[in-house]
């Protein structure tokens, strides 16, 4: 389809739609919603067809029936007008951008089932779904390759509108008329669903424009304040950055401090002592040696403030060595060195804050260093920008020698200004809210433009 939108939503809009003219109309029993492409292809392809009940209570959805439209759908050259086969009614409306009424079957000149075999099908209308160009590329005319029809004609060259979808709806015999108000209220509908699926295309749009802003952050604001729906999709990215930026800083700074400390291998010889007991196991279910392996080789690389990490190695790895005790996997006399050794990986956490090796490193003033300490190993899940600040501030301090300081200062000054940025969008986004529930949306947002009455 021209509007690009997911297929749950494409469906669910479909059937919407589909429930609203069964209602309305007591005489339509089945509705049919087909998607047609982009061009130059134009597929045609049904989405979703409903039968309401005798009772008109219940609708039965699917695609029971055997079709050329069922998925994946016919080209436009597979059913535009051509000599020497039938005539479609799907092909009057996407190149007319009308609509067919088929309101004496036996006569019908677009029934295919008519002109091959003879026989007249059902009562029926079938109307597009038309959306303004403008509207649809957001006011920027895109140069796209439209088909031709058999007389080499240019589909839509001289039209406002591309057909994005096809209504069709079934009506019990002799109760449908050309022009008759039925036809009306389809015609309206047809508009709704045109005005829904675009709105679900800005919803897409929303979306792309937040994941753009992961790759150029701090040039996005334009864009995103024309986005009305879903545009703080992506707030948490932010935060992963500023943690996974401390997490090179304390990793900088652990090999610092513990240079010249006797305790600066406790956290390899552990992973390594682990190894090997993981190693005499042999052959463990479900892989989950080497799992466990690969997991406490991972956390040589990890620098997460003290109690995340202890969480992480809980779940990560002592919970993996609780499951090979367990199944008495572990030699009795190596359980209580599995155990030392995982105690050994909590307290590598607390070697970058601990007061003693702290007091060793003459290299910066003390209330310089515990203030550092304090900001950089403090757990928090809700980050604060004034934290941030003081982090900037420390690197930014001459007596703070610290290596790659510079460049993880500069890395920090960002982050804080899309983490801003992203503030200021969050608010921007529920003024424009609340603006439209008191009923100022008229003033702030276009309507988008729909087919005038013909």
């Amino acid at each position: 389809m021209t509007i690009k939108i997911s297929n749950v939503a494409l469906e669910k809009v479909c059937k919407e739609i589909i429930e609203t003219i069964l209602i309305c109309l007591p005489n339509a029993f089945k509705g049919t919603v087909y998607q047609i492409g982009n061009p130059p292809e134009m597929i045609a392809r049904r989405i979703t067809s409903g039968v309401i009940d005798e009772g008109r209570k219940e609708i039965s959805w699917g695609l029971p029936e055997k079709s050329d439209y069922n998925s994946p759908g016919k080209r436009w050259g597979e059913y535009r007008d051509e000599p020497g086969r039938p005539l479609e009614a799907m092909a009057w409306c996407v190149e007319r951008q009308e609509s067919w009424t088929a309101e004496d079957p036996k006569n019908d000149t677009r029934s295919v089932r008519l002109q091959v075999e003879g026989a007249w099908t059902d009562f029926h209308h079938m109307e597009p779904v038309l959306i303004r160009k403008k509207d649809l590329y957001f006011g920027k005319e895109r140069l796209l390759e439209y088909p031709t029809n058999y007389d080499r004609e240019t589909l839509w060259e001289d039209s406002d509108y591309v057909v994005v979808a096809v209504i069709k709806i079934h009506f019990r015999p002799y109760t449908i008329k050309i022009g008759g108000p039925e036809t009306q209220v389809i015609k309206r509908l047809s508009r709704a669903l045109g005005t829904e699926l675009l709105s679900y295309q800005l919803t897409q749009k929303s979306l792309q424009t937040m994941h753009d802003l992961a790759e150029d952050r701090l040039n996005s604001c334009n864009i995103l304040a024309d986005s009305l729906r879903n545009v703080i999709t992506k707030s948490g990215l932010i935060f992963s950055l500023i943690k996974l930026e401390l997490g090179f800083l304390r990793g900088l700074w652990e090999e610092l401090v513990l240079e010249k400390s006797d305790q600066k291998g406790m956290r390899r010889n552990a992973v390594d002592a682990l190894n090997e007991i993981v190693r005499s196991i042999g052959d463990s279910p479900d892989g989950l040696g080497k799992n466990l392996i690969k997991m406490q080789q991972k956390f040589m690389d990890l620098h997460p403030p003290p109690k995340q990490g202890e969480n992480w190695l809980r779940m990560q790895i002592e919970e993996k060595w609780n499951t090979l005790i367990r199944m008495g996997l572990v030699e009795e006399e190596k359980v209580r060195a599995v155990r030392e050794e995982i105690e050994n990986l909590k307290g590598s956490l607390y070697l970058g804050k601990d007061p003693d090796i702290l007091s060793a490193n003459n290299k910066l003033p003390w209330p310089l260093k515990t203030e550092w300490v304090d900001l950089l190993y403090r757990d928090t899940e809700v980050f604060d920008l004034q934290l941030l600040d003081r982090l900037i501030h420390i690197l930014d301090d001459p007596y703070f020698d610290f290596p790659y300081g510079d460049k993880s200062k500069k890395s920090l000054i960002r982050l804080k200004a899309v983490a801003e940025t992203m503030g200021q969008l969050e608010n921007s986004t529920n003024v424009v809210l609340r603006e439209i529930l008191n009923g100022c949306y008229d003033e702030m947002v276009p309507t988008p433009s729909i087919r005038k009455e013909m």
